[in-house]
Parts: structure tokens; C-alpha cells; sequence
């Protein structure tokens, strides 16, 4: 493993684990729909940073099966937090064009 990778792997971990931290606060204060679904993907993103670099020390299983053939966890890890994002973009620009 080079410095680089590695510099990258504890970058990620980092700033994703600081990201997350600060979600929860938020999560904590906030009842907003859009907002929730911002903190669960940004939970999810780093859920995903944390496999990856599970599966690339070896601690778990790097090909974890969902459904067999067509859907592994990478796939679900990498998509699952757009999924939360756009659905907290939808809510929020549903209720700017209310305001209109």
C-alpha cells in the first residue's frame, strides 16, 4: 500500500466520519423531512467509505451478494445515499413551488 492510498483511505475516513458526526447533531435538532433524508444518506455515504475500507484491509468480504447475478452491497452502498439525496431535493423543491 502506497502513502498516497493511504492518505486517501484516512482522508475519507476522516472527513466522513466528521461529516456523519455532524449529521447526527443535526438529526438530533431538526425534525424536517428533507433534512432527515439529507443525515440517512450522509449516514449511508459513510457506511459505504467504512466497507470500502473494511473490504480493502480484508476484515470483510469484498463481493457480498444481494440478489445473485444482478445486485451486490457495493452497488446498494454506492447508490442508496443519492436515493436519500434526491428524494430531500424533491421535498424541498416541492415546497419552494408551493410558496410561488
Amino acid at each position: 500500500m502506497t502513502v498516497e492510498s493511504l492518505v486517501f483511505i484516512i482522508s475519507r475516513l476522516v472527513f466522513g466520519a466528521g461529516a456523519t458526526f455532524l449529521a447526527i447533531i443535526l438529526w438530533s435538532r431538526t425534525r424536517d423531512t428533507a433534512w432527515m433524508f439529507i443525515v440517512v444518506g450522509t449516514i449511508f455515504r459513510y457506511g459505504q467509505i467504512m466497507y470500502d475500507t473494511f473490504s480493502m484491509f480484508g476484515i470483510v468480504r469484498a463481493n457480498i451478494v444481494i440478489i445473485p447475478d444482478y445486485l451486490g452491497i457495493d452497488a446498494v452502498l454506492e447508490n442508496l445515499p443519492y436515493v436519500f439525496f434526491i428524494v430531500a431535493f424533491i421535498i424541498m423543491i416541492r415546497r419552494t413551488f408551493r410558496k410561488w
